[in-house]
């Protein structure tokens, strides 16, 4: 299956599990990459996961 690589909030909340109000509270904090296409948000797959990875908590000890 080919993943769009465009995502709504809704295919960002349904893939992700970020949430449309913590998404809202983020874009307005300028804190998770977004596209704005008229009145329409959109996240680059490639961009969100690249976010997701440089602010991953490394768990340390075991």
């Amino acid at each position: 299956m080919v993943k769009k690589e465009w995502l709504t909030p809704e295919e960002l909340q349904e893939e992700y599990g970020i949430s449309i109000h913590a998404q809202n509270r983020m874009r307005m904090e300028r804190r998770i990459p977004y596209s704005k296409v008229g009145k329409f948000i959109r996240y680059k797959r490639s961009e969100i996961e690249k976010w997701l990875e440089d602010h991953k908590i490394e768990m340390v000890g075991g």
